[in-house]
């Protein structure tokens, strides 16, 4: 009988680009026949989450995302723009300038407006790769988590729509737009949970496979700016925060991402094999901790 193994949860972090390597995590599990029943998602976790339990392959959103970043769409998009004004520090003077002017634009836009990309334009994104169905109908058990700026209290969304739950998870603060929703303004669960491992247990996961994509926490150049210091903040208290919620789950799988910028889609799509290369060296203490439930299970029905 295989009814135990009905509580095998996946915590999809978030992570901006790095996440897609959630998709190789994916296709590991389906390609060694391990069942997942319960996927909890933040941010772009949500995402690649939400697509699968859509019922969506993971080689179909590996598909949608290389169309997607391929398109004329993504190429003129702010999240493109702001990928491109990263890592031009060594270039050409004309490669300099104009990233110094893509900072300084977005910076301005920053100031007046709720975020760079607008909530409808990152609509189009969304529809893009999720059907439009409810969660209650997903295929696999599906949890999104976004946080309510004003109340700052964490927001699960277990049922209704799909996309709109996506969206919320996935509005970075300052790049993305917050979804307004009733008295609530959503922006990205990662500002209060980037691995939802607890999320995954309170929706009937007893088994929790946890999928860290964040960066490590070193510093490879000096802080020079207060931009610099207030990112690296951020760095500190995101990196103590997900140490907090790894604590819960039974194993950790973390994928080599490169130090990728979040926004740098373009870039990503080899992190899927890291993803994949990550998952099967964890294959057997995932195994390990199926076959430990499995014993602890059969053992307290004989208590």
């Amino acid at each position: 009988m295989n009814w135990w193994r009905k509580r095998i949860g996946l915590a999809l972090g978030g992570g901006g680009a790095r996440g897609l390597t959630h998709i190789g995590v994916l296709k590991v599990f389906e390609q060694e026949g391990i069942p997942i029943h319960v996927i909890a998602g933040t941010s772009i976790g949500s995402l690649v989450g939400g697509a699968y339990a859509g019922g969506m392959s993971p080689e179909e959103i590996q598909k949608k995302f290389q169309a997607y970043i391929g398109s004329s769409e993504f190429q003129s998009s702010a999240i493109h723009a702001i990928s491109s004004s990263y890592g031009r520090e060594g270039g050409r003077l004309t490669q300099k300038i104009q990233s110094f002017l893509k900072n300084q634009f977005y910076l301005i836009q920053m100031l007046l407006k709720p975020g760079i990309l607008s909530a409808t334009d990152f609509r189009s994104m969304i529809e893009f790769f999720i059907p439009d169905i409810k969660i209650e109908d997903t295929h696999v058990r599906f949890r999104a988590v976004a946080t309510d700026l004003i109340s700052g209290e964490k927001i699960v969304f277990s049922k209704g729509s799909l996309r709109q739950a996506i969206m919320a998870s996935c509005a970075v603060p300052g790049a993305i737009e917050p979804l307004k929703e009733k008295e609530q303004l959503l922006a990205d669960g990662g500002v209060i949970s980037l691995i939802p491992v607890n999320v995954a247990k309170e929706a009937g996961a007893n088994i929790v496979i946890a999928v860290s994509v964040d960066r490590d926490l070193r510093l490879d150049e000096e802080l020079k700016t207060a931009k610099d210091v207030y990112i690296r903040a951020t760095e500190i208290m995101a990196d103590k925060l997900e140490k907090y919620e790894l604590m819960e789950a039974d194993v950790i799988i973390r994928p080599d991402v490169k130090n990728l910028h979040w926004s740098s889609f373009s870039q990503a799509i080899d992190l899927i094999e890291e993803g994949e290369k990550a998952t099967r060296e964890n294959l057997a203490e995932i195994r390990s901790a199926m076959s430990l439930y499995k014993r602890l299970l059969k053992k307290k029905r004989y208590l």
